[in-house]
C-alpha cells in the first residue's frame, strides 16, 4: 500500500516540475530560439567487463545510440506521459549573416534539459556526454530555477565535458 503523504508529495512535485518545463519553454522562446520537445534519447549496450573476482557491467560510451524515447504509462485513466526524452527540449536558432555558397543557411542547434535544482544524474551527464561528442547537439544547457527578489527566474549553466 503506498503512502497517502508520499502519493501527494509526488503528485506536487510532478506539477511544479512540468509547470517549470513551461517557464523554460517562454523564456527560451522570448530569447529568440525555436524550441520543441525532444523526443529522442540515448541508450548504451552494457558489456560485461571481468573486474578480477568476477564480471561488472559497465556503460560503454561508443556503443550508445538514439532511440526514440518510450512513452510511460501511468495508470488506468490516466494520459501516457508523452515527453519523455533526454534532454527536455531541442533549440533551435538562425546564425545571424552565415549562408553558404548554394543559399543554405546555418542554424545553431542546442539541447536544454530542465532541473529545478540544477543537478544532473551521474547517467543523464553520461548522456549528455555522448550528445555532445557525437555532434547531436552543439551544446545543453541545463536550466535551473533561482529566487529574486521573491520571484523565480531560470538560470542556465553549460555542460562542461570532463575528461
Amino acid at each position: 500500500m503506498k503512502d497517502p503523504k508520499q502519493v501527494t508529495k509526488g503528485k506536487k512535485n510532478r506539477i511544479s516540475g512540468a509547470d517549470f518545463e513551461r517557464r523554460v519553454r517562454k523564456d527560451l522562446e522570448e530569447k529568440g530560439w525555436i524550441v520543441d520537445k525532444w523526443s529522442n534519447n540515448v541508450e548504451f549496450n552494457k558489456d560485461k567487463i571481468s573486474m578480477g573476482y568476477g564480471q561488472k557491467f559497465a556503460d560503454n560510451i561508443h556503443n550508445g545510440k538514439l532511440i526514440p524515447s518510450k512513452h510511460k504509462f501511468r495508470g488506468p485513466g490516466i494520459p501516457m506521459a508523452m515527453g519523455t526524452g533526454f534532454p527536455d527540449f531541442v533549440c533551435h536558432r538562425l546564425i545571424k549573416c552565415l549562408a553558404t555558397a548554394m543559399g543554405e543557411l546555418s542554424y545553431k542547434v542546442i539541447g536544454v534539459e530542465a532541473k529545478s535544482n540544477g543537478y544532473l544524474k551521474p547517467e543523464e551527464k553520461e548522456k549528455c556526454k555522448w550528445l555532445i561528442e557525437n555532434q547531436i547537439f552543439s551544446k545543453i544547457l541545463i536550466a535551473k530555477k533561482t529566487k529574486v527578489k521573491n520571484r523565480i527566474v531560470v538560470e542556465y549553466k553549460v555542460f562542461e565535458v570532463e575528461e
